[in-house]
């Protein structure tokens, strides 16, 4: 590493007086243009808005252009640059690099194109400098933020962000925006559990943080698509989705627990008088909620398989309309029927996929009977047999949901020896 901000600029002259040292990391390949300009108004900002002690450092990702000349000059020119170059590409190899070599209290991360507004960069580090947070990440899809992006990217962005919170449970709703930031005691832990070395790196990170549970703070950011990407979407996607595979066996095996974070303590109350409300998951809200959520779940059952059965054989139907509406029903018990807001997702998911094939042996065996008694019984009776048949599956379920999947003390991280 070249450049590398040594004491005299760490405590430089005209420093203001800061509490923490944060170190902003920008991965380049081929950005022999792009990167004086992105160094020009990054420094500018930080030295008029900053006030923490900051220095940036640029990753070149084996450049096949003039990159890392320009990287270097640059490095020698400004005091708080610095670089480092990798022989191998990866956007997340760069970041596992630099935020593992860091010196800093807080480490950061932003593109290269500067695509989030740096108005955004205080609110992302603040959480972390006085302690309320762990993992900090810019949002395109969180309530405030305003983003200009093509129709096609907006649409796979939210799609896939949907299945990582269908799949995984996650409460973060912007996975790849890059624009985050973390502790380094917290982060350095995280990254020798985190496989990928290209774009799920994000995606990996914050599903290991929230499995493991860190608080992760979410900044609604102003965002703007760089037309001259070079980034694959699809294939990309698809990458994302054999990763949320990986991530979900890692912790169905407990391989995604993390040894040595530090622990947050357990809610208690500001003022010694305060009392605080007890948690939901008796049997009676237990009960109603999941008649709501089983009730919309029935709805649109019947309402897919009539859509669907039109094209398809009636098995497949039910298949594919109960497949859309249990990843949504899983999901809203373990959140609002039984309290389970973190910890063993993976188990639970597990577990969860064969409470589902016992849901559609019910659901389909009545199909099956019906069509027997009746070779060609009237559409009307198959949606009303795969009502009834939904109705006896739903009860079958949550008493397997409640003593099977979501038992008490199968939601919660255990406990890491002292």
């Amino acid at each position: 590493m070249t450049g590398v901000a040594d004491a005299a600029v760490r405590e430089g002259a005209g420093a203001r007086p800061a509490t923490a040292w944060v170190d902003i990391v920008v991965p380049v390949f081929n950005e022999e243009r792009a990167l004086p300009g992105c160094l020009e108004v990054l420094c500018a900002h930080l030295a008029e808005r900053m006030p923490f002690h900051w220095c940036v450092t640029v990753v070149d990702n084996a450049s096949t252009d003039r990159t890392l000349a320009v990287a270097n000059e640059l490095a020698q020119e400004l005091d708080r640059v610095r670089m480092l170059h990798l022989d191998r590409k990866g956007r997340g190899l760069a970041l596992r690099t630099a935020w593992g070599y860091s010196d800093a209290d807080v480490v950061v991360y932003m593109d290269v194109d500067l695509s989030t507004g740096l108005d955004a960069l205080l609110p992302l580090i603040a959480p972390l400098v006085n302690g309320h947070s762990d993992i900090a990440i810019g949002s395109r899809l969180a309530p405030g933020a305003r983003t200009v992006r093509g129709s096609r990217r907006e649409l796979i962005s939210r799609a896939y962000n949907t299945v990582v919170r269908w799949t995984h449970g996650a409460r973060f709703s912007d996975a790849q925006c890059g624009f985050k930031a973390a502790r380094t005691d917290v982060v350095r832990p995280l990254l020798t559990h985190v496989q990928d070395d290209a774009w799920f790196f994000d995606t990996e990170l914050l599903l290991l943080a929230e499995y493991n549970g860190l608080r992760v703070h979410e900044v609604p950011v102003d965002w703007i698509e760089d037309v001259d990407t070079r980034v694959d979407v699809v294939r990309t996607a698809l990458d994302d989705l054999a990763g949320l595979a990986r991530v979900a066996r890692a912790k169905a095996t407990g391989a995604a627990r993390v040894a040595g974070l530090p622990r947050r303590p357990a809610p208690r109350p500001a003022h010694p008088r305060a009392v605080l409300a007890p948690p939901r998951g008796g049997l009676p809200w237990q009960l109603a909620s999941f008649a709501v959520i089983g009730a919309v779940s029935t709805g649109a059952t019947a309402v897919l398989y009539a859509v669907l059965r039109a094209w398809l054989p009636p098995l497949v139907a039910n298949l594919a309309a109960l497949v859309a509406t249990t990843l949504w029903n899983t999901e809203a018990n373990r959140r609002h029927t039984f309290s389970r807001p973190g910890g063993a997702r993976g188990r639970a998911h597990v577990r969860g996929l064969a409470v589902f094939a016992l849901y559609y042996a019910l659901t389909s065996g009545a199909l099956l009977a019906l069509h027997a008694l009746a070779p060609d019984p009237a559409r009307w009776l198959e949606v009303g047999v795969l009502v009834v048949s939904s109705a006896a599956g739903t009860a079958l379920r949550f008493v397997l949901l409640r003593s099977w999947v979501f038992r008490p003390g199968t939601g919660t991280p255990a406990k890491e020896e002292d």
